[in-house]
């Protein structure tokens, strides 16, 4: 019973890591990235939907990206669409393709990124403390003795701790990542 408990834990906790790891691909770096635009939803015959299903995105150059639409009358719904995530881009239309030159981050703008990405990594932290805590109610449940009980609170415990360095290391990977200009 304990070991299904743990094993559902883990299953869980890396769960956690994944969600994270796709936020924080989605915080700007100095570099140009397909995965900036992971949060754009474009207004498609009037269905909300992801950038990525609409159009090609590929980089070109380093600082810029170029989006390419399966269908050119969406070309407006998706300028417009950028402009809407608020993502501190400009994107230029050429009746083809969407042009974004990714300029050059500010000391002041990577340091709110930087505040973004532990942000998000809180929030993994609060995620992770919510199926301790599930983990540690299913034990209690459970018929196993005093000690038994004792013993799976503390895996559990050492479990978690484990995710939570897990979590500050990809948050100060990402932070040295958007400091590095």
């Amino acid at each position: 019973m304990l070991e299904l408990i743990l094993e559902e834990l883990r299953e869980k906790m890396e769960k956690s890591i994944v969600a994270l790891n796709h936020e924080l691909s989605t915080v700007r770096t100095g570099r140009a990235n397909p995965t900036m635009l992971d949060r754009v939803a474009v207004d498609y015959w009037g269905e909300k939907t992801p950038l990525n299903q609409t159009a090609s995105i590929s980089v070109v150059e380093g600082r810029q990206l170029m989006i390419k639409p399966y269908d050119k009358s969406i070309l407006k719904d998706i300028e417009h669409a950028i402009y809407e995530a608020n993502l501190g881009l400009t994107p230029q239309n050429d009746g083809e393709v969407i042009r974004i030159n990714v300029p050059a981050l500010t000391e002041e703008r990577r340091k709110e990124y930087v505040k973004m990405a532990k942000k998000f990594a809180e929030d993994a932290k609060v995620a992770l403390r919510n199926i301790r805590r599930a983990a540690n109610d299913d034990i209690e449940k459970s018929d196993l003795s005093e000690d038994e009980e004792k013993r799976g609170k503390e895996k559990v415990q050492k479990i978690t701790d484990e995710y939570v360095k897990k979590i500050d290391h990809l948050a100060d990977e990402k932070a040295k990542d958007i400091m590095t200009v």
